[in-house]
Order: structure tokens, then C-alpha cells, then sequence
């Protein structure tokens, strides 16, 4: 499909494509063939994008409004053209690993799903996000078109990228800010009621970005299936040829089984009770009808004008190359004050440091409020550090 870049016609066939893979397994689809639309601003231009939407309903009158949200971007970079002895030359980036991969996973688990549909009490949500590589704007607009899924409704989100290799140096792998005990306890009961060639281990430290932190900035419970980023990630050797096409089927009838537990289970989080959560009185910043704002804009200004502006980067960290992806989160208070400032993976200790004492002394943001009253917020977000290359 030319490497489907978003806004293309190669992604909008892809999109038709698991609309109709998706109908075929009986999954109620709700947004249209060619998928429910958006548009991201490219300068002058307007790219439009579409996430494809279906649901399988749960059983439970008590639960079938919770949902889990599983899903899988659809897109990667494109094509690339060169001119040689007056000659254009144009090559398309396959995406075989990313995230075609992710994409057939998807499929394969709402077939998987759908089959053993009486079982499941939660309903199950599968989305093909658009533009995931354009910072994840097809998770994003999915979130803000539909305000009813939220931290209370969505019990867990699940995404799927690259899990196309499975190997030695690309194993199996959960990524998630979820408690271990928690998931551990789902793949126990995995693990009870079936055995399974392939089973994910947890990863320690950063992961790469994908649509599961939208999710995570809106206090959604959230997981990472992935094999990892190979070392033909975003070039034209990530082709269809290197795909482990065995560890991929395998992987899928794993993550079915993860959700199809995760769907019946009572308490999806018993490690956290509810009364303590209730008591806390703290909300994710989606479920706020205004959202907490920093100097009158959004968090992407908070971390351009404070957060970056103030940031140093740790000579020890320097001489190491220790660059990657720390996840802060904090709660805005109802006087704007920043509070409970956290770390939600470890990087490096005195970038870690680093992150801390820079948010830790913001200035007051305008609180959220819900219902015209102020209310405590929590906000979750990445901070950066890059090297750059010589």
C-alpha cells in the first residue's frame, strides 16, 4: 500500500481492509467502511486520516459497560523517491514489523474473540488507529470523539505494535505502568486454563512511543504488546520476508487469551481497592469537562516553556549516551499547585533526579474543573532526553 503514509490512499485501503476482515468475523462494526474521519493540519494542507471501529458486546448487564479498548495503528512513513541521471527512482517503506504486524495481531484476535463472544462479560472494543506515526493523532482523536471513554468506562487499553519478529534479540514482551501484581494475576489465569508456545515476559525501563500513551495521559490503565523496535524499524529492508510468521500466530492466540481473561475477571485491579481510589478524589484530566491548563494552554506548552526550558541534561548522563523516555506524573491541585510528583518507569538515576526537581517546583496551573467545580487532576506525561548524533 506504498508504505501507507497517513492521509494516503494506501491507508484508506488498508482501513477497508480491516473493516472488511473485521466483518467477517461477526464484530459489530460501528464507524464506516472507509472509517470514522479526522483531520490533522500540515501547514498549509489538511491531512485526513480515519480510525476503523468494531465491537464485540459483553454478556454482563453489571459489566458490559466497562470496556477494553485493543488496537493497532494502520500506518507507517510512506514512500521515498530519489532522482538519478535525471531519473526518479521511488521506493515504499513496507512496514511489515510496523505495524502491518500489529494490524494482522488485531485481526486475528477478533476472530479468536468473536468465537468465544458468550464468555465474555466486558465489552471489547478493536480500533485501527490512523496517523499513529503523526504522534499518535488517530488514538488522540478517538479519546476526544468519544468523551463516555474514559478512566471509569475503558478498564484497560491494549496495544499492538510490531510484533512481527519474536527472536532472541526481539522477544515477547509486556510493557505497561500497571500494576505487576494486577497483570500477573491475568496471566496466572492465562497460564491455569491452557498452556501456550509463547508467553510474554515484563520490560524493564523505556519503551517506544505508541498509541497506548494517549490512553496513559488520560489515566486509562494501559499495555504494550510488542517484540520490540528491530533494527529495520522506519527503513525499506522492514519487508514481509523478516516477519516470523509462526511467533505472530502464536502471539495472537496469547493476547486473545490475555483479554478474553482480563474480560471476565470480577475485579480487573484487585491490588488497588476502589474505596482507596474513591477516597483520593483524583480525576484524569479527559474526564474534566475544562481541562487543567498551563499559562492558558495545553500540557505540550507546559513541557515547551517550563519543563524543557529548565531541563538540564547531566553530565554523567552525557559521558554514559543514556538517552530514552521518562513518564512523570503529578496532580494539579484544586489551588493549581503541583503535587504527588512521580516517576512511572526508571531511566537513569540522575535524569530521574533531573525530571523530579523540574516539575516538582512548577508554577500553578489553572485547575480542571467538572461540572463548574474545581477538582484535583492528574496529569501524565513523557519528557525527552535526546543526544544529538556528530
Amino acid at each position: 500500500m506504498e508504505g501507507r503514509l497517513a492521509g494516503s490512499q494506501g491507508e484508506r485501503k488498508t482501513a477497508e481492509y480491516l473493516y472488511s476482515a473485521l466483518s467477517r468475523s461477526d464484530i459489530t462494526m460501528i464507524s464506516k467502511r472507509s472509517g470514522d474521519e479526522f483531520r490533522i493540519a500540515n501547514g498549509k494542507d489538511t491531512i485526513t486520516s480515519r480510525n476503523v471501529i468494531g465491537i464485540i458486546e459483553g454478556y454482563d448487564p453489571e459489566l458490559r459497560d466497562e470496556y477494553i479498548v485493543v488496537g493497532a495503528h494502520m500506518d507507517n512513513i510512506g514512500t521515498y523517491s530519489v532522482v538519478i541521471d535525471g531519473k526518479s527512482y521511488t521506493r515504499a517503506f513496507a512496514g511489515a514489523d510496523g505495524n502491518a504486524s500489529g494490524v494482522a495481531a488485531l485481526i486475528e484476535v477478533a476472530d479468536i474473540l468473536a468465537q468465544n463472544a458468550i464468555f465474555l462479560r466486558r465489552s471489547v472494543i478493536f480500533v485501527g488507529f490512523g496517523a499513529g506515526e503523526r504522534e499518535m493523532a488517530g488514538s488522540r482523536y478517538f479519546l476526544s470523539s468519544n468523551p463516555s471513554l474514559n478512566s471509569s468506562s475503558v478498564k484497560m487499553m491494549i496495544d499492538l505494535d510490531m510484533l512481527g519478529r519474536g527472536d532472541l534479540s526481539n522477544p515477547f514482551q509486556i510493557y505497561t505502568t500497571i500494576s505487576r501484581n494486577d497483570i500477573t494475576s491475568i496471566m496466572n489465569h492465562v497460564r491455569d486454563n491452557e498452556s501456550y508456545t509463547v508467553q510474554p515476559t515484563f520490560f524493564n525501563g523505556t519503551f517506544f512511543s505508541s498509541d497506548y500513551l494517549p490512553f496513559q495521559s488520560a489515566g486509562i490503565p494501559n499495555l504494550l504488546f510488542s517484540t520490540g523496535r528491530s533494527k529495520e524499524y522506519h527503513t525499506a529492508k522492514d519487508t514481509p520476508s523478516l516477519v516470523n510468521y509462526e511467533n505472530l500466530a502464536a502471539e495472537a492466540i496469547y493476547i486473545a487469551a490475555f483479554i478474553k481473561s482480563a474480560a471476565i475477571k470480577d475485579n480487573l485491579y484487585p491490588s488497588k481497592s476502589v474505596a482507596a481510589a474513591e477516597a483520593e478524589k483524583v480525576y484524569a484530566a479527559s474526564d474534566c469537562d475544562v481541562r487543567p491548563q498551563f499559562f492558558h494552554s495545553d500540557e505540550s506548552h507546559y513541557l515547551n516553556t517550563w519543563v524543557y526550558k529548565y531541563l538540564n541534561y547531566p553530565q554523567d548522563a552525557i559521558r554514559e549516551g543514556i538517552q530514552g523516555r521518562i513518564m512523570v506524573s503529578f496532580i494539579i491541585e484544586k489551588d493549581g499547585s503541583v503535587t504527588n510528583v512521580k516517576l512511572e518507569n526508571h531511566l537513569y538515576d540522575s535524569l530521574d533526579d533531573e525530571v523530579l526537581r523540574v516539575v516538582s517546583v512548577s508554577p500553578k496551573w489553572i485547575p480542571g474543573e467538572i461540572d463548574g467545580k474545581k477538582v484535583r487532576t492528574r496529569i501524565v506525561l513523557p519528557v525527552e532526553f535526546r543526544l544529538k548524533q556528530r
